[in-house]
């Protein structure tokens, strides 16, 4: 078997790479992570340089992983910077680093990608792959390998890497028929407050619509942009995707991209981008021209709950962080990422930070289990 390092996703073959994808995940699907790329949204001076590896026995294609060198922590989701500053305070470089994840897109998904009939037990497979990024790590002179956002089964019982726990906020379709059919399985608090949100914003002249991305005109994908820049701007950071990349995701097929948005007296001025896969909604990207109380929740989470029971889907997971999301039928999830740094004495110190930050995350975790916005009983 062979191993390489692919400073672009394009030396492989679109089918090859997709392929190794097992359950239609958008976000490491070849299509995604190649409009990332060609459109300069990934690129060395905002800290990201391709560095995917990839295994082959003989011309085929048999495992993967989306990686990149990393020069910043920026566009991760999994927060490291305390850790990189207790390092460069100990003298000891903490970039560049790799990083096996998907950019910008804090989405749990595979990224030990493999061939089962290649390797029909995934265990060996996610060995073989670790120890891969490991190799890379070595010969490179890396500070590290981290791993974001991973399945629970790629998980390791590995003690030279630490594994980390997290919570995001999931919707589950119960067998929904309507939203009225969700609200009527919340508390009563719960389902008044939504019902009041949206009332609000619909006697205030708001209207909303949805669009498929392959049937989205450039007026819809500059609406798009122009709102996602518009809020980056407004919360001072780098807005980071550009215009050629939200097209190339809107005009891939294999991605299932919607865009929803939000219009007043005949302008619009919101709009956020969703993509769909392996019967999951995934709220992505979204920006407002002009803000009004509950336009947030109505055009990235109430859009999506409405899009996801007329199309099927099971879950609907609607981005990062955010504890108000529990209280709008989004219920806690873990989440998981794996780091094995390579100066001992770090990665030893980082261990033990590890294991305390999972105790107070497991003690979250139970309080927010009592606190689900659920009746007991489900909705008949």
């Amino acid at each position: 078997m062979l191993w390489r390092v692919a400073e672009r996703i394009d030396l492989v073959d679109a089918k090859d790479w997709d392929a190794l994808v097992p359950d239609g995940n958008p976000f490491v699907r070849f299509a995604f992570l190649d409009a990332l790329e060609q459109s300069g949204s990934v690129r060395a001076n905002l800290g990201w340089q391709a560095f995917h590896v990839l295994g082959f026995d003989g011309d085929r294609l048999v495992a993967a992983a989306p990686a990149y060198l990393k020069h910043n922590s920026h566009g991760e989701f999994v927060f490291d910077w305390h850790w990189a500053d207790a390092s460069h305070r100990s003298g000891i470089p903490y970039y560049p680093k790799l990083l096996v994840g998907v950019p910008y897109s804090p989405v749990p998904g595979p990224r030990l990608l493999f061939d089962a009939t290649y390797w029909p037990d995934a265990d060996t497979a996610y060995r073989a792959l670790r120890q891969q990024i490991e190799a890379v790590v070595d010969e490179h002179a890396l500070s590290g390998a981290h791993i974001n956002f991973h399945l629970d089964p790629e998980r390791t019982r590995d003690p030279r890497w630490i594994e980390r726990l997290d919570w995001q906020y999931h919707w589950r379709n119960q067998g929904f028929r309507d939203f009225d059919h969700f609200l009527d399985a919340l508390s009563h608090k719960k389902r008044k407050n939504i019902r009041q949100e949206r009332r609000k914003l619909t006697d205030a002249g708001w209207t909303f619509r949805q669009v498929a991305g392959t049937d989205a005109t450039a007026a819809d994908i500059d609406l798009m942009v122009r709102c996602y820049r518009a809020t980056f701007r407004e919360k001072g950071n780098t807005a980071a995707l550009t215009q050629e990349c939200f097209v190339r995701m809107c005009r891939a097929p294999d991605l299932g991209t919607r865009l929803v948005q939000a219009w007043h007296e005949g302008e619009a001025c919101a709009s956020a981008l969703l993509l769909t896969g392996g019967g999951r909604l995934y709220g992505r990207y979204w920006g407002a021209l002009r803000d009004a109380p509950g336009l947030h929740f109505e055009t990235c989470y109430y859009q999506g709950i409405d899009y996801a029971i007329a199309a099927g889907l099971s879950v609907f997971e609607p981005g990062a962080q955010g504890e108000h999301k529990l209280a709008r039928g989004f219920l806690p999830v873990r989440t998981w990422s794996s780091h094995r740094l390579a100066h001992p004495g770090l990665h030893d110190a980082v261990a033990r930070h590890v294991v305390a930050e999972t105790e107070a995350q497991e003690q979250l975790g139970a309080t927010l289990a009592a606190e689900s916005p659920f009746k007991a009983e489900p909705p008949a």
